[in-house]
């Protein structure tokens, strides 16, 4: 299941270029998936497990400057491999374009051993789309 939100553009997000700084587009993308996250899954699940990013790749196509904002979409297209999955992410301007594009890869953890674990198979049906 996908996952939208909007993000506005403050100032304190604007680089010496007039834009939107990439770290914070960083930001953005672990704020959407963990909102997902908190969104969907249920308290057992918020309570036993927890996720660290092992990689991001992200395509930057466009600006957004302060006052502006985006849709920013979350999905899951594909199960897991064992303890990771990709998880894209989309930000879309008010003009359709995309303006940022992500993949990151995801590992979840056991939050009482702190050990990387298999995906369970009742959070892989909460997630799919």
């Amino acid at each position: 299941m996908s996952f939208t939100r909007t993000f506005e553009a403050r100032p304190e997000h604007i680089d010496m270029l007039g834009h939107v700084n990439n770290a914070v587009w960083v930001q953005w993308i672990q704020e959407i998936a963990i909102e997902h996250w908190e969104a969907l899954a249920p308290a057992e699940h918020l309570a036993a497990y927890a996720w660290v990013v092992t990689r991001h790749e992200i395509d930057y196509r466009g600006n957004l400057k302060a006052g502006e904002s985006v849709t920013g979409k979350t999905w899951i297209p594909d199960p897991p491999r064992g303890a990771r999955f990709d998880r894209h992410v989309s930000f879309t301007g008010a003009d359709g374009k995309v303006r940022v594009q992500a993949k990151s890869t995801w590992a979840i953890i056991d939050r009482h051993t702190g050990r990387i674990l298999r995906v369970p198979a009742e959070l892989v049906e909460t997630f799919m789309d």
